[in-house]
């Protein structure tokens, strides 16, 4: 199977937390069960969504354990594990019991703005003491840190354990380049639920996506068709959601999405500061979208 595990549909799952503060591991399993029964190819833990620098040490190990024994071998794992250091993350890596994990998604080091000599610096030394395969994670808007088509073109053909790039950049034009000179067995995933439809018609191989988390069967169908090159069916589907996928993200990704969850009973709108809900106004459009959506599909 190799990298093609990873082709299609990935879900960065979110952390639910109950009303005094704690994470909901139960309501983690359901939601889990929720997007696997309706077509997710495989789950990321410890991503963005899963506010992951509010979580203690003991928290993610614990998340992560949830995660692999929920999923019980249904579907690849991937755990996200980065960060502005690039000996840290290597000290992560020994102290860390991978077992069920099935890759790494690793941010871009933040904070430091590295040129792009660091950033391959960075990765190719991660990528040498990595046990698991790496897919690169690059979301400037969140990082102040763009990796370069080049510098991925180069990571991808220099180190064998480097296997993908979740590209959030959203510079279409910088993808289509990573997309035409990549290796062939280098993927190239969409990290932006919005424009996902444009780019499998590039010839990305998939998304990990946000909305995914409250509407997998949807954005599944979407992915797999536009994947399949029925554009015309994908289409469809990527419009039908068009709304409520800029709605989930207007006032910032994961309070959008919980609001959503939230409004579907799937788990409670509860975040960790510095991350708050969305504004009450938003919550009530969220309604109204959820509700029309509802009465067409």
């Amino acid at each position: 199977m190799g990298n093609n595990k990873f082709k299609g549909l990935g879900v960065a799952l979110v952390t639910p937390f109950s009303e005094s503060g704690e994470i909901d591991f139960g309501c983690l399993e359901k939601l889990m069960d929720d997007v696997i029964n309706n077509g997710v190819d495989y789950v990321v833990a410890l991503g963005t969504t899963s506010e992951s620098p509010t979580l203690k040490d003991k928290e993610k190990v614990e998340v992560v354990r949830t995660v692999v024994s929920a999923v019980g071998g249904r579907v690849p794992v991937v755990m996200g594990l980065g960060g502005p250091s690039t000996y840290e993350v290597i000290d992560r890596f020994k102290g860390w019991n991978f077992d069920g994990v099935d890759a790494i998604l690793s941010v871009t080091p933040y904070y430091n703005r590295p040129s792009q000599e660091g950033l391959y610096a960075h990765y190719r030394t991660i990528a040498h003491y990595s046990p698991l395969p790496i897919i690169l994670y690059n979301v400037r808007s969140r990082t102040s840190c763009n990796i370069e088509a080049d510098t991925t073109l180069r990571l991808a053909n220099d180190c064998k354990n480097i296997i993908a790039i979740k590209e959030a950049s959203g510079n279409i034009n910088q993808i289509m380049r990573i997309v035409k000179h990549k290796p062939d067995d280098f993927l190239v995933i969409s990290g932006d639920d919005a424009i996902t439809l444009p780019l499998l018609a590039t010839g990305v191989d998939g998304l990990i996506s946000v909305v995914a988390n409250a509407f997998p069967k949807e954005i599944s169908q979407m992915v797999h068709l536009g994947l399949d090159g029925r554009f015309d069916e994908a289409r469809k589907i990527h419009l039908r959601m068009l709304d409520i996928t800029q709605s989930c993200f207007k006032e910032g990704n994961p309070s959008g999405i919980k609001a959503m969850l939230s409004l579907q009973g799937k788990a409670n709108n509860l975040l960790r500061l510095p991350l708050v809900r969305v504004s009450a106004e938003l919550e009530s459009q969220m309604r109204q979208l959820l509700n029309t959506f509802g009465e067409a599909r």
